[in-house]
């Protein structure tokens, strides 16, 4: 059965807004290329749904947001981890992955094959529960516990106001209460083995401060302030695409947060890129070069001339590909890059 999809977004491309932002043109004149180095992480963006509406959020998430994987494409993203022990990481994301109906069974699934499972948690989703059903989530740090998944949490500062401004009134109380329960269980504390990591993003136009001075600030913080403990810290550039583009342009920001990623463009962050080593995959099956580029409509072309997918599924046709890069690209290239690692550099 040819499970593939149309190749919609091949023509959908962001037109070029201004010649100086060209990605590709950048790289050229740099003497970059940037090929695949190998698939070691599949990134699932499993649902958009999601209990916070953020001012940032480059996927959109909310929870009218009904878009999600089906349990087919869920079944196959763990045989896709059967097939290829090269893909180590099992990346799950969202809007809030845990609402997905399938999450905890494809944990379960990936852990019984011994992948490191990653979930990218927003803390506040355990206390508010399903935004539809209203089900509680509350077991879920136990459920992560149990099956050694590491957690990256956003917590966008270290204070209330900074980070109830971009994520919604309340978030911090709860942020801080989630942190706190999941120490409780060993999260982030030396010699656990349960990883706990925290995002942060600027609050508006400006690239983040180095990693590790930041880091330095939240561990001292949320120390001395909560008794917090967490492993690392991960800064990411908010991405000049979708929720916070249009803040960008309605505030009259746009062009000139594209050019400050552009003089802070680093080759050496470029190197560093996520998508080399990743592949994302859409709430619909798609196969993309990275989340941003999955949020910008730009897929993987297939052999067919219609967008790859898990269905069809191709190693070494991936490993050959061209990955697709736009203006947006300068947001993982500036200063000490970004990824969904945090710095690259």
């Amino acid at each position: 059965m040819n499970k593939s999809i149309p190749l919609r977004a091949l023509a959908a491309v962001p037109a070029p807004e201004s010649p100086r932002h060209d990605f590709d043109a950048l790289l050229q004149s740099r003497g970059l290329a940037l090929p695949p180095l190998g698939i070691t992480t599949l990134q699932v963006n499993i649902t958009k749904m999601c209990n916070q509406v953020c001012r940032h959020c480059h996927v959109d998430a909310s929870p009218k947001r009904t878009e999600a994987l089906s349990r087919a494409g869920v079944e196959r993203c763990v045989e896709l981890l059967a097939d290829y022990p090269e893909i180590r990481t099992l990346d799950i994301t969202g809007g809030a992955p845990e609402l997905h109906p399938d999450f905890e069974w494809m944990v379960g699934q990936a852990r019984a094959l011994d992948r490191h499972v990653m979930v990218r948690h927003n803390l506040t989703v355990t206390f508010d529960g399903h935004p539809r059903t209203g089900a509680s989530l509350s077991h879920l740090p136990d459920f992560f516990a149990r099956h050694r998944c590491e957690l990256v949490c956003s917590l966008p500062y270290y204070q209330e106001f900074f980070t109830d401004a971009q994520r919604g009134d309340g978030v911090f109380a709860k942020s801080i209460a989630g942190l706190q329960r999941l120490n409780a269980l060993g999260y982030g504390r030396d010699g656990s083995g349960l990883s706990l990591n925290l995002v942060y993003n600027p609050v508006g136009p400006y690239l983040p401060a180095a990693q590790s001075v930041l880091q330095a600030d939240y561990k001292r913080e949320l120390t001395s302030r909560f008794g917090i403990e967490f492993n690392q810290l991960y800064t990411i550039t908010n991405m000049p695409i979708n929720r916070f583009r249009v803040h960008l342009e309605k505030s009259g920001q746009y062009e000139g947060y594209m050019d400050k990623l552009l003089g802070a463009f680093n080759a050496d962050a470029a190197a560093g890129v996520m998508c080399r080593t990743l592949i994302s995959v859409g709430h619909d099956g798609s196969l993309y070069d990275c989340d941003f580029n999955q949020m910008q409509d730009m897929p993987v072309e297939g052999s067919t001339g219609r967008a790859a997918t898990i269905f069809d599924f191709d190693f070494a046709a991936l490993m050959r590909r061209q990955i697709r890069f736009a203006s947006h690209c300068l947001g993982c290239t500036a200063g000490a890059g970004s990824s969904c690692g945090g710095a690259t550099t």
